[in-house]
């Protein structure tokens, strides 16, 4: 059985000597140029998708909208891209022992994004590799919210070192040392 890649794990093309490619960095993040109004209810997320070259000449890569998929929850449900967020690699020669990277902002419910996939659908010199896929999730927990500060209270060691230097303050006032 097809096992998918973890997120972080890098995967080489038999199709392509010396290309390799990773999903990466996986992570709640909100959209540089803010969210977009179709996303309303739903929680940012941001995946990197790097291309690596180790190969002895320059490949040109394109990675765009409709080759990156993103699903989330168990029943992979397609997740909302914001395509105006993202950054895409478009036609771009990556020479040998250098990277170039996509990064896409995505959407879904919170409950769902435990497990998040991301299939790649890598074009390299005007050729179509494998589709490839990664597995991984963000663990999103809703904490909750303290009436005051914790550890401000009479007894907490802040409230204690407070008390110690404003008695300290005291003893050293100016003309009593």
């Amino acid at each position: 059985m097809y096992e998918p890649n973890v997120v972080g794990d890098w995967q080489e093309y038999d199709e392509h000597a010396g290309l390799r490619v990773r999903v990466h960095r996986l992570e709640a993040a909100e959209p540089p140029r803010g969210r977009d109004d179709a996303a309303v209810g739903l929680t940012y997320f941001s995946v990197r998708v790097t291309i690596e070259n180790r190969g002895a000449r320059h490949v040109g890569v394109q990675l765009e909208d409709g080759q990156i998929d993103v699903r989330v929850g168990p029943d992979g449900e397609g997740a909302f891209i914001d395509w105006r967020n993202s950054e895409f690699i478009e036609g771009f020669d990556v020479y040998p022992l250098r990277r170039a990277t996509a990064v896409v902002y995505a959407a879904g419910p919170q409950a769902s994004l435990g497990q998040i996939d991301v299939q790649v659908h890598l074009r390299a010199d005007e050729e179509w590799a494998d589709r490839r896929l990664w597995a991984g999730g963000i663990e999103l927990r809703e904490e909750p919210v303290a009436a005051a500060p914790a550890g401000a209270g009479p007894g907490s060691l802040a409230h204690q070192v407070s008390a110690f230097l404003k008695d300290l303050e005291d003893q050293t006032e100016p003309g009593t040392a």
